[in-house]
């Protein structure tokens, strides 16, 4: 199973409908809260090159924000990256 990392804060509507998509297809996620662990939002914006919330990665590959997780599910590639 890939690592899933999603960076996120708690009140967040497009991190919560991304984790409630994630959370649909039972898969396991590491979630990264910025707002208790400010260090990591530069990772976040070193890795992904943005500065909004939510940023997901599937292993390295970087999925973006939530339309960006849901385009996959739109298109069908979201479970082969999940390998569902």
């Amino acid at each position: 199973m890939p690592k899933v990392e999603i960076f996120c804060t708690p009140f967040c509507p497009y991190c919560i409908r991304a984790k409630k998509l994630l959370d649909s297809k039972n898969v396991e996620y590491e979630e990264i809260r910025i707002d208790l662990e400010p260090a990591r939002q530069d990772e976040m914006v070193a890795r992904a090159k943005r500065t909004s919330v939510p940023q997901i990665f599937i292993d390295d590959y970087h999925v973006g924000g939530c339309d960006d997780l849901f385009e996959l599910e739109a298109e069908g590639t979201l479970d082969s990256r999940l390998g569902l």
